[in-house]
């Protein structure tokens, strides 16, 4: 080995980094065309996430995250418990009319 490796400022890592995040591009395309290696732009895109999830706590955990979907099923199950009790209660009314 030659012991020669490439150093990278953060200012470039952080460039990098907001090509696969901000374009949507896999890993890889970016890395290719920038000429950086595939696994290390992983890391370094890993990282970046990582750091932002705990800059920002307003980001769910899983748990959070699984009770939120569940809310929101039982949700919209109730929406539409409460639209077909709304009509039925609508054609009861319109009965009692006649």
């Amino acid at each position: 080995m030659s012991g020669n490796r490439k150093k990278y400022t953060p200012e470039y890592r952080e460039q990098a980094v907001r090509l696969v995040v901000d374009t949507g591009r896999p890993v890889a395309h970016v890395a290719a065309e920038i000429g950086v290696g595939e696994q290390l732009l992983g890391r370094w895109v890993a990282a970046a996430k990582a750091r932002s999830a705990t800059d920002n706590p307003d980001v769910l955990d899983d748990d959070e995250r699984k009770e939120l979907e569940r809310l929101r099923k039982e949700n919209a199950e109730l929406r539409l418990d409460r639209a077909f009790l709304k009509k039925a209660a609508a054609f009861f009314a319109s009965e009692q009319n006649r």
